[in-house]
């Protein structure tokens, strides 16, 4: 039973429609407490309350999306966890993606925490909904509510009579907020662990307008903006006349280092582009790859220059009496997140001194606030609508795309929609750091592990490492150091940050020490948890029993070592408060090794859709194996040298293997899924290539490492 307390600014407000004679029940997801109510002028829940469920007299259900969807299939898991909780069909309930409001507290996509933070709030919702029907049918039947029952949308008592929802509205919104709501047991759901189709297919299959790409508003004009072509030059001038004589084009100017095309249309501004003629002047060091290998070893080896970022035990001493010493360096390139939907974002600074912005964002809050320092318009003056986006990955966490947006329209004072081309998408920064790792570890003459350290150097990665995380805590002496260099290239979140390569550097180097010391790989890991369960060594940030329940399920569903002709790779890593195993399959096809499978287990806890949370496994094994085959970014003085999907290579789809994705059944409270299957791929195929070649893989992407490796697909 969850108290509720009367907060007047936030939580749970009901209110009834005036116009429509149906129900609103508003809630703010602002604070952690349990839900607070009051009656409000129904003219009010526009101007106050933008967040809502609503219950109209047909018995339809309407809630609002805080989250920005970018296809990790929220709009469709939480109108499931307030159908659940309501007793509705799901059908019955239609979900609207909400426009940026103050009312939220993380009205954010990133990070894969959407559902972690909402899942209680969405329920309580869902229940105070349900026990407010509940009241209103025990008003009209003169009965205790207790006596009552909930299903399919209606109210049943125990003789057998039903009132539907839509019935009740009337009655229920002139009675007092319930003060106690129970939410079910999980064991009683129905809808939640179920199949559901995402809300947005039949749009998207239809291709109506959804994404940020679609987006047009009367009056808008369009607008490409060439940015410097080499990160550490900057604009020294620029000619225009003779793209300004081209057909369609409005203006050309410059801001920020940076010259924008303005015009009718897009495919007219590509053209007119093409005759921009600028002039760039060095104004940093412009940075090959040569530099950044060179760069790598220098900081790699020289000593005491890391940032210690954790220390237990005695580790000096570990390698100093160490029977044997295991050392491997492991290296990731920069990559861009290139989503298939291009950088694109509206703008219209108004005369009025109000902003309107539209697109495709991970962090509207974000976007707004730069753009209110930038402009010098208070925060409130600016309104964000969110599109649907075509794919993010950490890309649209940024805010420069939207804020450049709105800086070109208070420029040409004109409505405009900056697009960005591949070229310019790949090419224009915001990638993931490059990075190098170098492991050691010591053994004692049994095999076991008595020293382990870490080194990461990072091209503005900030802290390149995860110190925490396994296996610290199993190991008796560990060291961890962490280096970043500060590179004219910029840098940002990509789908699961730093742990994207660090776990498959992590992994492929355990796997390595399971060999050294005569184990089976699986077995070395649960000896590891074992030691840290009995005699933990300082701080542990992961759940030891459910990162081992999820190891055990893996191994189960593979048959572990149980297969012939089969050579497998095991990997696991915990991140974003979900817990992956993976174990990748490599048999022979006309004595050539091939990769057949990959089945993962996965920890996140209750498992709200499972066709969303299968498609976030599949999607992230896939993107996974894609860029450690694949992805690479090279640079020649400042330059990107690949620019398009012609030179920057990308998984093709009959290059997929078959996929298995299984779930931990513990009915604890949902964690992430967007990201927590990416970390453990890379070390899972690695292994499982070694296996079957002999040959260990130590540098992404792998097909440049060994010219065999792309025949494996």
């Amino acid at each position: 039973m969850q108290n509720i307390q009367s907060k007047s600014r936030r939580d749970f407000l009901k209110s009834a429609s005036a116009a429509s004679g149906g129900l609103i029940l508003g809630f703010s997801w602002l604070g952690t407490q349990a839900f607070g109510a009051k009656v409000i002028d129904p003219s009010a829940v526009a101007h106050e309350f933008n967040a809502y469920l609503s219950i109209s007299p047909d018995g339809k259900i309407t809630i609002y999306s805080p989250n920005p969807e970018i296809g990790q299939g929220i709009k469709t898991a939480f109108p499931l966890i307030v159908a659940e909780e309501l007793d509705v069909d799901f059908d019955q309930v239609t979900v609207l993606q909400a426009n940026l409001s103050d009312k939220y507290d993380r009205q954010l996509t990133g990070g894969s925490g959407a559902i972690r933070h909402s899942w209680d709030r969405l329920r309580e919702a869902g229940a105070t909904a349900r026990e407010l029907m509940k009241e209103a049918a025990a008003q009209k039947w003169n009965t205790s509510s207790a006596n009552l029952t909930t299903a399919k949308g209606k109210v049943i008592s125990p003789d057998g009579k039903k009132l539907s929802y839509g019935e009740l509205v009337e009655t229920a919104k002139d009675l007092n907020t319930p003060t106690k709501v129970k939410l079910k047991d999980p064991k009683d759901f129905k809808l939640i662990g179920g199949w559901h189709k995402g809300v947005d297919n039949p749009k998207v299959l239809k291709g109506e307008r959804l994404f940020g790409i679609d987006l047009k508003k009367e009056g808008m004009f369009n607008a490409q903006i060439q940015r410097p072509p080499a990160f550490g030059l900057k604009l020294k001038s620029f000619d225009a006349s003779e793209a300004l004589k081209m057909p369609g084009i409005v203006e050309v100017v410059s801001f920020d280092n940076k010259v924008a095309i303005v015009g009718n249309s897009t495919w007219e501004i590509m053209q007119a582009r093409k005759k921009v003629k600028i002039d760039w002047e060095k104004d940093k060091d412009l940075e090959s790859s040569e530099d950044h290998d060179r760069i790598f070893k220098t900081y790699l080896d020289k000593p005491d220059n890391g940032e210690v970022r954790r220390k237990d035990g005695d580790i000096e001493k570990a390698f100093a009496e160490a029977a044997k010493v295991v050392t491997a360096d492991y290296q990731c390139p920069f990559l861009p997140h290139s989503p298939m939907e291009p950088m694109n974002f509206f703008a219209h600074v108004k005369e009025n001194g109000t902003i309107e912005l539209a697109g495709p964002t991970q962090t509207p809050g974000r976007a707004v606030a730069s753009i209110s320092k930038l402009l010098n318009v208070p925060a409130d003056k600016i309104s964000v609508e969110l599109t649907k986006m075509g794919g993010g990955f950490g890309r649209r966490l940024d805010d420069g795309y939207a804020v450049e947006a709105a800086h070109l329209s208070s420029i040409i004072k004109k409505p405009v929609k900056v697009t960005w081309t591949k070229e310019d998408d790949i090419s224009g920064g915001y990638y993931r750091p490059a990075v190098r790792y170098r492991f050691r570890a010591a053994l004692d003459k049994d095999g076991n592990i008595t020293g382990f350290h870490l080194k990461g150097v990072g091209l503005n990665a900030g802290n390149c490492t995860r110190q925490d995380n396994f296996p610290a805590g199993a190991i008796d002496n560990l060291l961890v150091e962490s280096v970043n260099y500060e590179s004219p290239i910029t840098t940002g979140p990509w789908r699961a940050p730093i742990t994207n390569f660090l776990a498959y550097a992590e992994q492929a180097f355990l796997d390595e020490v399971a060999e050294a010391a005569k184990k089976d790989p699986v077995q070395l890991r649960l000896e590891l948890f074992e030691r840290a369960k009995n005699n933990p060594v300082g701080e542990i940030s992961y759940d030891i029993d459910r990162f081992v329940e999820t190891i055990k399920l893996a191994a189960e569903k593979a048959s572990w070592g149980k297969k012939k002709n089969i050579s497998q790779g095991f990997s696991a890593y915990f991140s974003h408060n979900s817990y992956v195993a993976q174990v990748a399959e490599v048999k022979k096809v006309k004595g050539q090794p091939v990769l057949s499978k990959v089945i993962a287990a996965t920890d996140c806890g209750i498992v709200i859709n499972q066709s969303g949370a299968q498609n976030q496994i599949y999607g992230a094994i896939t993107d996974g194996l894609g860029h450690a085959m694949f992805g690479k970014l090279s640079f020649k003085n400042g330059e990107p040298e690949q620019k398009n999907y012609d030179s920057y290579r990308i998984i093709r789809m009959n290059e997929i293997p078959e996929i298995e994705a299984h779930f931990v059944d513990n009915g604890k409270s949902p964690t992430g899924l967007g990201e927590p299957a990416i970390p453990p791929t890379g070390g899972a195929i690695a292994n499982a290539f070694a296996a079957a070649t002999g040959k260990r893989l130590y540098s992404q992407p792998f097909n440049l490492e060994d010219d065999q490796v792309e025949s494996y697909l």
